[in-house]
């Protein structure tokens, strides 16, 4: 596409803010990576970052914007108000190749609160999911439960994954996992926050005026 691509070093996991992974997380690792940006923005006399979140981003929660709006950094495409179908429309009448890809989250979006973030769960996680790409399926999520991997993936791919239960449970538990679920509820983005928003509710969640 022409566009120069630079790779630029973070360090969050350094943070134990972040490696706590409190609700929070997002926020401590946002701050980490825009004011590294920001750094190289000024090298390049650059004025404006800008960040890929979209309007429908907007309805969940999503402290990394927070973190990004305390910054400066700049969200196009939800301050024209185009959500996720409308980028993947505008993608596919630009003939980008990527207008279908699957949502990638960040990594550890695949633990629970309060489950300590470490390179060895992400290096895990990773494993886990590169080998269910390489058998063919997308749009999933492999979330993490210390030795059980909670299979999100949507509904209509669950006579598939049925189909081939034991090749996929192999496939999985290459990674380290001892014992391979599947979500009856299906993939949704966001799932991890169900629990927060629950103990939101609840009363039981601590410091959530920060939400």
């Amino acid at each position: 596409m022409g566009v120069e691509h630079l790779v630029v070093t973070t360090m969050e996991l350094s943070d134990p803010r972040y490696a706590d992974n409190t609700h929070q997380r997002c926020f401590f690792c946002k701050t980490e990576l825009y004011g590294r940006l920001g750094e190289v923005a000024r090298e390049r006399g650059l004025d404006v970052l800008a960040d890929g979140t979209n309007a429908d981003d907007l309805g969940d929660f999503r402290p990394g914007i927070r973190a990004g709006r305390n910054l400066g950094v700049r969200s196009p495409l939800a301050e024209v108000g185009l959500g996720k179908d409308d980028v993947r429309a505008l993608s596919a009448s630009l003939g980008l190749r990527t207008w279908d890809k699957p949502a990638v989250a960040c990594l550890s979006s695949r633990f629970t609160y309060g489950d300590p973030i470490t390179v060895e769960k992400l290096r895990k996680v990773a494993t886990a999911e590169s080998a269910l790409r390489r058998l063919g399926f997308r749009g999933f999520r492999v979330r993490h439960h210390d030795d059980l991997a909670r299979i999100e993936i949507p509904p209509h791919e669950f006579p598939a994954v049925v189909a081939r239960a034991a090749e996929i449970s192999a496939a999985v538990k290459t990674a380290g996992y001892h014992h391979v679920a599947l979500d009856l509820e299906g993939y949704r983005a966001g799932s991890q926050n169900e629990v927060l928003h629950a103990r939101l509710k609840s009363g039981g969640l601590r410091g959530a005026g920060a939400l």
